[in-house]
Protein backbone atom coordinates (compact mmCIF):
# COMPACT_ATOMS: atom_id res chain seq x y z
CA UNK A 1 0.00 0.00 0.00
CA UNK A 2 1.31 3.42 -0.98
CA UNK A 3 1.81 6.60 1.02
CA UNK A 4 -0.79 9.35 1.13
CA UNK A 5 0.09 12.77 2.51
CA UNK A 6 -2.85 14.89 3.60
CA UNK A 7 -2.63 18.66 3.72
CA UNK A 8 -4.83 20.57 6.16
CA UNK A 9 -5.35 24.17 7.18
CA UNK A 10 -3.97 23.19 10.59
CA UNK A 11 -3.20 19.92 12.33
CA UNK A 12 -3.36 19.86 16.12
CA UNK A 13 -1.40 16.73 16.98
CA UNK A 14 -1.61 16.48 20.83
CA UNK A 15 2.07 15.49 20.56
CA UNK A 16 3.99 17.94 22.79
CA UNK A 17 7.18 17.35 20.81
CA UNK A 18 5.39 18.53 17.64
CA UNK A 19 2.09 20.18 18.61
CA UNK A 20 1.21 21.52 15.15
CA UNK A 21 1.69 20.50 11.54
CA UNK A 22 0.39 21.23 8.06
CA UNK A 23 0.70 17.71 6.62
CA UNK A 24 0.36 14.14 7.84
CA UNK A 25 1.63 11.04 6.03
CA UNK A 26 -0.33 7.78 6.20
CA UNK A 27 0.54 4.26 5.08
CA UNK A 28 -1.34 1.02 5.79
CA UNK A 29 -3.76 2.82 8.09
CA UNK A 30 -1.01 4.19 10.33
CA UNK A 31 0.77 7.51 10.69
CA UNK A 32 4.25 7.77 9.21
CA UNK A 33 4.69 11.28 10.54
CA UNK A 34 3.30 14.78 10.89
CA UNK A 35 5.11 17.97 9.86
CA UNK A 36 5.51 20.02 6.71
CA UNK A 37 5.57 18.60 3.20
CA UNK A 38 9.34 18.83 2.76
CA UNK A 39 9.94 16.80 5.93
CA UNK A 40 7.52 14.09 4.90
CA UNK A 41 8.95 13.66 1.39
CA UNK A 42 11.74 11.62 2.95
CA UNK A 43 9.35 8.69 3.44
CA UNK A 44 9.39 8.08 -0.30
CA UNK A 45 6.99 8.28 -3.20
CA UNK A 46 3.55 9.58 -2.19
CA UNK A 47 0.19 10.87 -3.35
CA UNK A 48 -0.74 14.35 -2.11
CA UNK A 49 -4.38 14.58 -1.02
CA UNK A 50 -5.69 18.11 -0.52
CA UNK A 51 -9.34 17.37 0.29
CA UNK A 52 -8.77 18.64 3.86
CA UNK A 53 -6.93 21.80 2.80
CA UNK A 54 -9.66 24.00 4.30
CA UNK A 55 -10.28 21.81 7.36
CA UNK A 56 -8.55 21.32 10.70
CA UNK A 57 -7.38 17.85 11.71
CA UNK A 58 -7.23 16.73 15.33
CA UNK A 59 -6.77 13.20 16.71
CA UNK A 60 -9.91 11.13 16.36
CA UNK A 61 -12.03 11.75 19.44
CA UNK A 62 -12.15 8.93 21.98
CA UNK A 63 -15.52 8.55 23.73
CA UNK A 64 -14.44 7.02 27.02
CA UNK A 65 -17.94 6.36 28.35
CA UNK A 66 -20.81 5.56 26.01
CA UNK A 67 -23.22 2.74 25.26
CA UNK A 68 -24.31 1.15 22.01
CA UNK A 69 -27.91 1.89 23.03
CA UNK A 70 -27.20 5.39 21.70
CA UNK A 71 -27.89 3.89 18.27
CA UNK A 72 -30.56 1.33 19.14
CA UNK A 73 -32.74 3.69 21.23
CA UNK A 74 -33.86 5.55 18.14
CA UNK A 75 -36.30 2.74 17.33
CA UNK A 76 -38.30 4.04 20.32
CA UNK A 77 -40.04 7.38 20.96
CA UNK A 78 -37.76 10.20 22.04
CA UNK A 79 -39.16 11.83 25.19
CA UNK A 80 -36.25 13.96 26.36
CA UNK A 81 -36.35 17.56 27.54
CA UNK A 82 -33.63 18.86 25.19
CA UNK A 83 -33.59 18.82 21.38
CA UNK A 84 -31.65 15.86 20.00
CA UNK A 85 -30.24 14.79 16.63
CA UNK A 86 -30.72 11.23 15.41
CA UNK A 87 -28.18 9.10 13.47
CA UNK A 88 -29.50 10.41 10.16
CA UNK A 89 -29.11 14.06 11.13
CA UNK A 90 -32.75 14.85 11.94
CA UNK A 91 -33.36 17.07 14.99
CA UNK A 92 -36.11 15.97 17.39
CA UNK A 93 -37.53 18.73 19.60
CA UNK A 94 -37.56 18.31 23.36
CA UNK A 95 -40.75 17.66 25.35
CA UNK A 96 -40.99 20.32 28.08
CA UNK A 97 -43.65 18.87 30.36
CA UNK A 98 -45.11 15.53 31.40
CA UNK A 99 -48.20 16.50 29.42
CA UNK A 100 -46.04 17.00 26.30
CA UNK A 101 -44.45 13.57 26.86
CA UNK A 102 -47.89 11.98 27.21
CA UNK A 103 -49.05 13.68 24.02
CA UNK A 104 -46.01 12.51 22.07
CA UNK A 105 -46.62 8.95 23.23
CA UNK A 106 -50.32 9.26 22.34
CA UNK A 107 -49.36 10.21 18.80
CA UNK A 108 -47.07 7.19 18.57
CA UNK A 109 -49.80 4.98 20.09
CA UNK A 110 -52.22 6.09 17.36
CA UNK A 111 -49.86 4.79 14.66
CA UNK A 112 -49.52 1.27 16.11
CA UNK A 113 -51.82 -1.26 14.49
CA UNK A 114 -51.19 -4.16 16.90
CA UNK A 115 -53.09 -3.38 20.13
CA UNK A 116 -50.79 -5.60 22.18
CA UNK A 117 -47.49 -4.16 20.93
CA UNK A 118 -45.67 -2.37 23.77
CA UNK A 119 -44.94 1.34 23.35
CA UNK A 120 -41.52 2.43 24.59
CA UNK A 121 -40.16 5.92 25.15
CA UNK A 122 -36.66 7.01 26.13
CA UNK A 123 -34.67 10.04 27.28
CA UNK A 124 -37.30 11.13 29.85
CA UNK A 125 -36.29 13.09 32.95
CA UNK A 126 -38.95 14.54 35.29
CA UNK A 127 -36.38 16.48 37.32
CA UNK A 128 -36.88 19.28 34.80
CA UNK A 129 -40.51 19.54 35.92
CA UNK A 130 -39.88 20.45 39.56
CA UNK A 131 -41.61 18.35 42.20
CA UNK A 132 -43.96 16.78 39.66
CA UNK A 133 -43.21 13.07 39.22
CA UNK A 134 -44.62 10.83 36.54
CA UNK A 135 -46.72 7.89 37.78
CA UNK A 136 -48.58 5.01 36.20
CA UNK A 137 -51.77 7.08 35.91
CA UNK A 138 -50.00 9.59 33.63
CA UNK A 139 -49.00 6.84 31.24
CA UNK A 140 -52.44 5.21 31.55
CA UNK A 141 -53.66 8.33 29.70
CA UNK A 142 -51.64 7.12 26.71
CA UNK A 143 -53.35 3.73 26.92
CA UNK A 144 -54.91 1.71 29.71
CA UNK A 145 -54.57 -1.52 27.73
CA UNK A 146 -51.32 -1.26 25.80
CA UNK A 147 -48.12 -1.67 27.89
CA UNK A 148 -46.28 1.66 27.96
CA UNK A 149 -42.83 2.20 29.49
CA UNK A 150 -40.50 5.17 29.37
CA UNK A 151 -36.76 4.87 30.04
CA UNK A 152 -35.27 7.80 31.92
CA UNK A 153 -32.32 9.62 30.41
CA UNK A 154 -30.08 8.21 33.14
CA UNK A 155 -31.08 4.63 32.21
CA UNK A 156 -31.38 4.01 35.96
CA UNK A 157 -35.16 4.54 36.20
CA UNK A 158 -38.16 3.49 34.14
CA UNK A 159 -41.77 4.65 34.34
CA UNK A 160 -44.47 2.11 33.46
CA UNK A 161 -48.22 2.27 33.05
CA UNK A 162 -50.63 -0.13 34.72
CA UNK A 163 -50.67 -2.51 31.74
CA UNK A 164 -46.87 -2.72 31.72
CA UNK A 165 -46.75 -3.33 35.48
CA UNK A 166 -49.38 -6.01 35.09
CA UNK A 167 -47.40 -7.67 32.30
CA UNK A 168 -44.42 -7.90 34.66
CA UNK A 169 -46.60 -9.15 37.55
CA UNK A 170 -45.78 -5.95 39.45
CA UNK A 171 -49.30 -4.48 39.75
CA UNK A 172 -49.91 -5.83 43.24
CA UNK A 173 -49.33 -5.03 46.88
CA UNK A 174 -46.61 -6.57 49.02
CA UNK A 175 -43.50 -5.11 47.38
CA UNK A 176 -40.64 -4.36 49.76
CA UNK A 177 -37.83 -2.97 47.62
CA UNK A 178 -36.20 0.49 47.65
CA UNK A 179 -36.49 0.63 43.87
CA UNK A 180 -40.28 0.18 43.84
CA UNK A 181 -42.01 3.22 45.40
CA UNK A 182 -45.61 2.56 46.51
CA UNK A 183 -48.71 4.73 46.52
CA UNK A 184 -51.28 5.15 49.31
CA UNK A 185 -52.95 1.87 48.30
CA UNK A 186 -49.66 -0.03 48.51
CA UNK A 187 -49.39 -0.42 44.72
CA UNK A 188 -46.32 0.57 42.70
CA UNK A 189 -46.44 4.19 41.56
CA UNK A 190 -45.00 3.07 38.23
CA UNK A 191 -41.53 4.48 38.84
CA UNK A 192 -39.00 1.62 38.91
CA UNK A 193 -35.48 2.41 40.15
CA UNK A 194 -32.41 0.32 39.42
CA UNK A 195 -31.89 -2.85 37.39
CA UNK A 196 -33.56 -5.20 39.90
CA UNK A 197 -36.81 -3.25 39.67
CA UNK A 198 -36.68 -2.26 36.00
CA UNK A 199 -35.45 -5.36 34.23
CA UNK A 200 -38.34 -7.79 34.94
CA UNK A 201 -40.87 -5.35 33.49
CA UNK A 202 -38.73 -4.26 30.54
CA UNK A 203 -37.93 -7.84 29.57
CA UNK A 204 -41.65 -8.68 29.52
CA UNK A 205 -42.10 -5.79 27.10
CA UNK A 206 -39.32 -7.05 24.84
CA UNK A 207 -36.83 -4.37 25.86
CA UNK A 208 -33.47 -6.02 26.46
CA UNK A 209 -31.08 -3.16 27.16
CA UNK A 210 -28.15 -5.56 27.44
CA UNK A 211 -29.08 -7.18 24.15
CA UNK A 212 -28.71 -3.90 22.27
CA UNK A 213 -24.97 -4.56 22.11
CA UNK A 214 -25.57 -7.20 19.44
CA UNK A 215 -28.27 -5.40 17.49
CA UNK A 216 -26.82 -4.78 14.03
CA UNK A 217 -29.08 -1.88 13.05
CA UNK A 218 -28.45 -0.17 16.37
CA UNK A 219 -24.68 -0.69 16.22
CA UNK A 220 -24.53 0.70 12.70
CA UNK A 221 -26.63 3.70 13.77
CA UNK A 222 -24.13 4.20 16.59
CA UNK A 223 -21.35 4.23 13.99
CA UNK A 224 -23.11 6.95 11.97
CA UNK A 225 -23.44 9.10 15.08
CA UNK A 226 -19.73 8.59 15.77
CA UNK A 227 -18.79 9.94 12.35
CA UNK A 228 -21.08 12.96 12.78
CA UNK A 229 -19.32 13.84 16.04
CA UNK A 230 -15.70 13.07 15.16
CA UNK A 231 -15.46 9.88 17.23
CA UNK A 232 -13.12 7.15 15.97
CA UNK A 233 -12.92 5.03 19.15
CA UNK A 234 -15.86 4.53 21.52
CA UNK A 235 -16.67 2.41 24.52
CA UNK A 236 -19.70 0.28 25.24
CA UNK A 237 -19.31 0.55 28.97
CA UNK A 238 -21.77 -2.03 30.28
CA UNK A 239 -21.74 -4.79 27.69
CA UNK A 240 -23.50 -8.05 28.56
CA UNK A 241 -20.78 -9.96 26.67
CA UNK A 242 -23.16 -12.74 25.73
CA UNK A 243 -21.76 -15.05 23.07
CA UNK A 244 -24.34 -14.10 20.44
CA UNK A 245 -23.72 -10.36 20.97
CA UNK A 246 -19.94 -10.77 20.83
CA UNK A 247 -20.16 -12.85 17.65
CA UNK A 248 -22.32 -10.16 16.08
CA UNK A 249 -19.97 -7.36 17.15
CA UNK A 250 -16.97 -9.20 15.74
CA UNK A 251 -18.75 -9.47 12.41
CA UNK A 252 -19.99 -5.85 12.33
CA UNK A 253 -16.71 -4.25 13.36
CA UNK A 254 -14.75 -6.33 10.83
CA UNK A 255 -16.70 -4.75 7.96
CA UNK A 256 -14.70 -2.27 5.87
CA UNK A 257 -17.48 0.29 6.09
CA UNK A 258 -17.84 0.26 9.88
CA UNK A 259 -16.25 3.54 11.00
CA UNK A 260 -15.44 3.24 14.70
CA UNK A 261 -13.23 1.10 16.95
CA UNK A 262 -15.32 -0.32 19.82
CA UNK A 263 -14.04 -0.94 23.34
CA UNK A 264 -16.66 -2.85 25.32
CA UNK A 265 -16.43 -3.42 29.06
CA UNK A 266 -18.34 -6.43 30.33
CA UNK A 267 -20.70 -5.74 33.20
CA UNK A 268 -20.12 -7.99 36.19
CA UNK A 269 -23.81 -8.07 37.17
CA UNK A 270 -25.24 -11.56 37.55
CA UNK A 271 -21.88 -13.32 37.84
CA UNK A 272 -19.57 -14.26 40.63
CA UNK A 273 -16.34 -12.29 40.74
CA UNK A 274 -14.46 -15.39 39.59
CA UNK A 275 -16.79 -15.92 36.64
CA UNK A 276 -16.53 -12.27 35.61
CA UNK A 277 -12.75 -12.18 35.56
CA UNK A 278 -12.50 -15.54 33.80
CA UNK A 279 -14.93 -14.33 31.15
CA UNK A 280 -13.01 -11.09 30.69
CA UNK A 281 -9.79 -12.98 30.09
CA UNK A 282 -11.43 -15.24 27.52
CA UNK A 283 -12.84 -12.20 25.69
CA UNK A 284 -9.46 -10.48 25.69
CA UNK A 285 -8.09 -13.40 23.68
CA UNK A 286 -10.74 -12.76 20.98
CA UNK A 287 -9.97 -9.05 20.56
CA UNK A 288 -9.31 -7.52 17.17
CA UNK A 289 -8.06 -4.08 16.16
CA UNK A 290 -11.66 -2.97 15.78
CA UNK A 291 -13.10 -4.67 18.88
CA UNK A 292 -10.96 -4.37 22.02
CA UNK A 293 -12.28 -6.63 24.78
CA UNK A 294 -11.17 -7.76 28.21
CA UNK A 295 -12.28 -4.93 30.52
CA UNK A 296 -14.98 -5.16 33.19
CA UNK A 297 -17.47 -2.69 34.66
CA UNK A 298 -19.32 -2.47 37.96
CA UNK A 299 -21.96 -0.07 39.26
CA UNK A 300 -21.46 1.15 42.81
CA UNK A 301 -24.56 3.37 42.87
CA UNK A 302 -27.20 5.05 40.70
CA UNK A 303 -27.77 8.58 39.38
CA UNK A 304 -27.72 11.90 41.22
CA UNK A 305 -30.67 13.40 39.34
CA UNK A 306 -32.59 10.17 39.95
CA UNK A 307 -31.76 10.41 43.69
CA UNK A 308 -30.31 6.90 43.57
CA UNK A 309 -26.63 7.92 43.81
CA UNK A 310 -25.07 7.09 47.17
CA UNK A 311 -24.12 10.30 48.99
CA UNK A 312 -22.22 10.91 52.22
CA UNK A 313 -23.66 13.06 54.99
CA UNK A 314 -25.61 15.36 54.75
CA UNK A 315 -27.22 13.61 51.77
CA UNK A 316 -29.54 15.25 49.28
CA UNK A 317 -30.17 18.99 49.42
CA UNK A 318 -33.95 18.58 49.18
CA UNK A 319 -34.05 15.87 51.85
CA UNK A 320 -34.66 12.97 49.46
CA UNK A 321 -33.91 9.52 50.90
CA UNK A 322 -30.39 8.16 50.71
CA UNK A 323 -29.45 6.56 47.39
CA UNK A 324 -28.89 2.90 46.60
CA UNK A 325 -25.97 0.52 46.50
CA UNK A 326 -26.01 -1.25 43.14
CA UNK A 327 -23.37 -3.74 44.29
CA UNK A 328 -22.61 -5.33 47.62
CA UNK A 329 -19.50 -3.61 49.01
CA UNK A 330 -17.85 -6.96 49.75
CA UNK A 331 -18.41 -8.06 46.14
CA UNK A 332 -16.69 -4.92 44.86
CA UNK A 333 -13.70 -5.49 47.13
CA UNK A 334 -13.46 -9.10 45.96
CA UNK A 335 -13.73 -8.41 42.24
CA UNK A 336 -11.15 -5.60 42.52
CA UNK A 337 -8.67 -8.01 44.09
CA UNK A 338 -9.27 -10.67 41.44
CA UNK A 339 -9.00 -8.13 38.63
CA UNK A 340 -5.66 -6.87 39.92
CA UNK A 341 -4.38 -10.41 40.35
CA UNK A 342 -5.17 -11.27 36.73
CA UNK A 343 -4.34 -7.93 35.12
CA UNK A 344 -7.94 -7.06 34.17
CA UNK A 345 -8.85 -3.40 34.14
CA UNK A 346 -11.90 -2.29 36.18
CA UNK A 347 -14.21 0.61 35.39
CA UNK A 348 -16.56 1.55 38.23
CA UNK A 349 -19.66 3.71 37.99
CA UNK A 350 -19.54 5.94 41.08
CA UNK A 351 -21.58 9.15 41.07
CA UNK A 352 -21.97 9.90 44.76
CA UNK A 353 -19.13 10.64 47.17
CA UNK A 354 -20.04 7.61 49.32
CA UNK A 355 -19.75 5.39 46.24
CA UNK A 356 -16.39 6.99 45.42
CA UNK A 357 -15.23 6.21 48.96
CA UNK A 358 -16.23 2.56 48.49
CA UNK A 359 -14.28 2.28 45.24
CA UNK A 360 -11.17 3.93 46.72
CA UNK A 361 -11.27 1.73 49.81
CA UNK A 362 -11.79 -1.38 47.65
CA UNK A 363 -8.74 -0.54 45.57
CA UNK A 364 -6.62 0.22 48.63
CA UNK A 365 -7.47 -3.20 50.01
CA UNK A 366 -6.88 -4.96 46.68
CA UNK A 367 -3.50 -3.29 46.12
CA UNK A 368 -2.27 -4.54 49.48
CA UNK A 369 -2.94 -8.06 48.23
CA UNK A 370 -1.84 -7.60 44.60
CA UNK A 371 0.41 -4.57 44.01
CA UNK A 372 0.18 -3.20 40.47
CA UNK A 373 2.20 -0.35 39.02
CA UNK A 374 -0.09 0.58 36.11
CA UNK A 375 -3.60 -0.77 36.60
CA UNK A 376 -5.48 2.40 35.55
CA UNK A 377 -8.66 1.43 37.37
CA UNK A 378 -11.05 4.23 36.39
CA UNK A 379 -13.91 5.81 38.29
CA UNK A 380 -16.67 6.60 35.84
CA UNK A 381 -18.68 9.82 36.36
CA UNK A 382 -16.90 10.48 39.67
CA UNK A 383 -19.02 13.59 39.92
CA UNK A 384 -18.84 14.43 43.61
CA UNK A 385 -15.18 13.64 44.25
CA UNK A 386 -13.64 16.18 46.61
CA UNK A 387 -9.98 17.13 46.72
CA UNK A 388 -9.15 14.66 49.49
CA UNK A 389 -10.61 11.83 47.42
CA UNK A 390 -8.69 13.01 44.35
CA UNK A 391 -5.48 12.98 46.38
CA UNK A 392 -6.18 9.39 47.42
CA UNK A 393 -6.96 8.44 43.83
CA UNK A 394 -3.66 9.95 42.68
CA UNK A 395 -1.72 7.96 45.29
CA UNK A 396 -3.44 4.73 44.18
CA UNK A 397 -2.92 5.26 40.45
CA UNK A 398 -6.65 5.65 39.73
CA UNK A 399 -8.04 7.54 36.74
CA UNK A 400 -11.22 9.63 36.60
CA UNK A 401 -13.74 10.01 33.79
CA UNK A 402 -15.91 13.02 34.61
CA UNK A 403 -19.45 13.52 33.31
CA UNK A 404 -18.91 17.13 32.24
CA UNK A 405 -22.19 17.30 30.29
CA UNK A 406 -24.04 17.36 33.62
CA UNK A 407 -23.24 21.06 34.05
CA UNK A 408 -25.44 21.87 31.06
CA UNK A 409 -28.15 19.22 31.22
CA UNK A 410 -28.72 19.06 34.99
CA UNK A 411 -26.65 21.84 36.53
CA UNK A 412 -29.62 24.00 37.55
CA UNK A 413 -31.33 21.01 39.17
CA UNK A 414 -28.15 20.01 40.99
CA UNK A 415 -27.77 23.51 42.43
CA UNK A 416 -31.42 23.86 43.45
CA UNK A 417 -32.51 20.29 44.26
CA UNK A 418 -30.02 17.42 44.38
CA UNK A 419 -26.75 18.47 46.03
CA UNK A 420 -27.16 22.20 46.66
CA UNK A 421 -25.11 25.26 45.67
CA UNK A 422 -21.76 24.41 47.27
CA UNK A 423 -21.34 20.85 46.01
CA UNK A 424 -22.77 21.78 42.61
CA UNK A 425 -19.92 24.29 42.21
CA UNK A 426 -17.31 21.52 42.39
CA UNK A 427 -19.07 18.69 40.56
CA UNK A 428 -16.94 17.02 37.89
CA UNK A 429 -13.74 18.62 39.21
CA UNK A 430 -11.57 18.65 36.09
CA UNK A 431 -9.37 21.55 37.20
CA UNK A 432 -8.70 19.96 40.59
CA UNK A 433 -7.84 16.63 38.96
CA UNK A 434 -5.49 18.43 36.58
CA UNK A 435 -3.79 20.33 39.40
CA UNK A 436 -3.45 17.25 41.62
CA UNK A 437 -2.25 15.04 38.76
CA UNK A 438 -5.07 12.52 38.48
CA UNK A 439 -5.23 11.22 34.87
CA UNK A 440 -8.69 12.17 33.64
CA UNK A 441 -11.03 12.37 30.71
CA UNK A 442 -14.59 13.62 30.14
CA UNK A 443 -17.56 11.93 28.52
CA UNK A 444 -21.17 12.00 27.34
CA UNK A 445 -22.44 8.64 28.68
CA UNK A 446 -24.46 8.44 25.46
CA UNK A 447 -27.39 7.84 25.26
CA UNK A 448 -27.78 9.55 28.67
CA UNK A 449 -26.66 12.70 26.86
CA UNK A 450 -25.83 12.94 23.15
CA UNK A 451 -22.50 11.59 21.94
CA UNK A 452 -20.64 14.79 21.03
CA UNK A 453 -17.12 15.27 22.41
CA UNK A 454 -16.96 18.91 21.34
CA UNK A 455 -20.07 19.63 23.43
CA UNK A 456 -18.55 17.74 26.37
CA UNK A 457 -15.38 19.80 25.98
CA UNK A 458 -17.45 22.99 25.82
CA UNK A 459 -19.12 22.01 29.09
CA UNK A 460 -15.79 21.44 30.84
CA UNK A 461 -14.39 24.73 29.52
CA UNK A 462 -17.42 26.96 30.18
CA UNK A 463 -19.43 25.12 32.90
CA UNK A 464 -22.68 26.80 31.90
CA UNK A 465 -26.09 25.39 32.79
CA UNK A 466 -28.93 25.21 30.30
CA UNK A 467 -30.27 28.46 31.80
CA UNK A 468 -26.92 30.15 31.12
CA UNK A 469 -25.64 30.23 34.70
CA UNK A 470 -21.93 29.72 35.45
CA UNK A 471 -21.58 26.76 37.81
CA UNK A 472 -18.12 26.37 39.33
CA UNK A 473 -15.72 28.90 37.80
CA UNK A 474 -12.70 27.40 39.57
CA UNK A 475 -13.17 23.95 38.02
CA UNK A 476 -13.10 25.24 34.43
CA UNK A 477 -10.26 24.00 32.20
CA UNK A 478 -8.76 25.50 29.05
CA UNK A 479 -9.73 24.50 25.52
CA UNK A 480 -6.33 22.86 25.05
CA UNK A 481 -6.81 20.83 28.24
CA UNK A 482 -10.32 19.80 27.13
CA UNK A 483 -9.02 18.65 23.75
CA UNK A 484 -6.37 16.64 25.55
CA UNK A 485 -9.09 15.07 27.70
CA UNK A 486 -11.18 13.86 24.75
CA UNK A 487 -8.18 12.45 22.88
CA UNK A 488 -5.10 11.29 24.81
CA UNK A 489 -6.86 11.52 28.18
CA UNK A 490 -9.56 9.08 27.17
CA UNK A 491 -7.07 6.84 25.38
CA UNK A 492 -5.02 6.65 28.60
CA UNK A 493 -8.01 5.44 30.64
CA UNK A 494 -8.45 2.61 28.13
CA UNK A 495 -4.76 1.61 28.02
CA UNK A 496 -4.73 2.64 24.34
CA UNK A 497 -2.62 5.80 24.48
CA UNK A 498 0.23 3.98 22.77
CA UNK A 499 -1.95 3.53 19.69
CA UNK A 500 -4.43 6.40 19.51
CA UNK A 501 -5.10 9.85 20.97
CA UNK A 502 -2.41 11.85 19.14
CA UNK A 503 -1.15 12.34 15.60
CA UNK A 504 2.40 11.04 15.61
CA UNK A 505 4.59 8.39 14.07
CA UNK A 506 3.41 4.82 14.55
CA UNK A 507 -0.11 5.50 15.77
CA UNK A 508 -3.36 4.65 14.04
CA UNK A 509 -4.41 7.12 11.36
CA UNK A 510 -7.46 8.30 13.30
CA UNK A 511 -8.50 11.93 12.74
CA UNK A 512 -11.52 14.11 13.43
CA UNK A 513 -11.99 16.51 10.53
CA UNK A 514 -13.30 19.86 11.76
CA UNK A 515 -14.59 22.85 9.84
CA UNK A 516 -13.03 25.31 12.29
CA UNK A 517 -10.04 25.58 14.60
CA UNK A 518 -10.93 24.97 18.28
CA UNK A 519 -7.85 26.90 19.45
CA UNK A 520 -8.60 29.99 17.36
CA UNK A 521 -12.27 30.60 18.14
CA UNK A 522 -13.87 31.93 21.32
CA UNK A 523 -14.24 29.16 23.94
CA UNK A 524 -18.01 29.65 24.09
CA UNK A 525 -18.21 28.61 20.41
CA UNK A 526 -16.46 25.27 20.91
CA UNK A 527 -19.67 23.22 20.78
CA UNK A 528 -20.72 24.87 17.51
CA UNK A 529 -17.78 23.63 15.43
CA UNK A 530 -19.11 21.54 12.55
CA UNK A 531 -17.60 18.10 12.00
CA UNK A 532 -16.87 17.21 8.36
CA UNK A 533 -16.30 13.57 9.25
CA UNK A 534 -13.53 11.23 10.34
CA UNK A 535 -10.54 9.27 9.16
CA UNK A 536 -10.33 5.92 10.96
CA UNK A 537 -7.32 3.66 10.40
CA UNK A 538 -6.81 5.55 7.15
CA UNK A 539 -10.38 5.08 5.90
CA UNK A 540 -12.29 8.29 5.13
CA UNK A 541 -15.90 8.79 6.30
CA UNK A 542 -17.76 11.96 5.38
CA UNK A 543 -20.68 12.75 7.68
CA UNK A 544 -22.82 14.03 4.81
CA UNK A 545 -22.51 10.69 2.99
CA UNK A 546 -22.92 8.08 5.72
Amino acid sequence: MGITIYRARRILTMNPARPEATHVAVREGRILGAGDLDELRGWGRFDLDERFADQVLVPGFVEGHSHLAEGANWRYVYCGFHDRTDPDGRCWPGAHSIEAVVERLRQAHAHLSDPSEPLIGWGFDPIHFGQRRCDRHDLDRVSDTRPVAVLHASLHITNANSAALKAGSFLRTGHDHPGIPLDAQGLPTGELKGPEAMTPVLMKLGVNVAGMAGDEAGVRAFGRLAVRTGVTTATDLANSAKDAAIDQLLQITAAQDFPVRLVPAMHVRGQSAEQAIERALSLRARSTDSLRMGRVKAHADGSIQGFSARLRWPGYYNGAPQGMWYVEPEYLRHVYALALRHGVQMHTHANGDAAIDLAIESLESALRQHPSADHRFTLQHCQLADRSQLQRMKSLGMCANFFANHHFYWGDAHRDMTVGPERAQRMNPCRSAHDIGVPYTIHSDAPVTPMDPLHVAWCAVNRLTSSGQLLGAYERISVAQALQAITLGAAHTLHLDGEIGSIETGKRADFAVLQDDPLSIAPERLKDIAVWGTVQTGRIFEAARI
